[in-house]
């Protein structure tokens, strides 16, 4: 079942070798394409195990780890643009729950998934982790909203 031209229209990073990571936050770069399964309901999990970030105080570096998951309606991130879109926080400072809000709405924005949740697992700075969690659901997907949400609260 391979894409046509039209399908991948506006499909510009993937393949291309001349591509430049971008030093500043950049969600211009991320890009969809068409769902091909909008009738099923399905679940697409993307996991960034090397996001960096800058304290918005200090400037120093914050590394972490962000798992995106969503369930997808007519368009979907492409995954090389959503890499370049991650990698453009790398000299973007905020704080950890400012990052995966910030993620989370822009891929909304960029998608109208059904569901989407951004969860942030971040190394320890002065001896505390941050794991922040957002999460957006359409009319249908409320309840899944509050499950997830009471589900991420963590007991460690």
């Amino acid at each position: 079942m391979s894409r046509s031209d039209n399908e991948l229209d506006g499909v510009s990073l993937l393949g291309n070798q001349g591509v430049k990571y971008p030093t500043d936050y950049a969600p211009e770069l991320l890009e969809t394409f068409i769902n091909k399964h909008s009738d099923n309901e399905y679940l697409v999990t993307f996991n960034c195990p090397e996001f960096t970030t800058l304290c918005p105080k200090t400037g120093q570096p914050d590394f972490g780890k962000i798992v995106i998951n969503y369930i997808p309606r007519e368009r979907m991130v492409e995954s090389k643009s959503l890499k370049l879109y991650l990698f453009s926080f790398r000299n973007h400072g905020d704080f950890h729950e400012d990052c995966v809000n910030i993620i989370m709405k822009d891929l909304v924005r960029l998608m109208d998934p059904r569901y989407l949740e951004v969860v942030g697992i971040f190394m320890p700075r002065g001896g505390i982790s941050i794991y922040p969690f957002a999460n957006y659901g359409d009319a249908e997907h409320q309840d899944l909203v509050k499950q997830r949400m009471l589900a991420a609260f963590r007991n460690e």
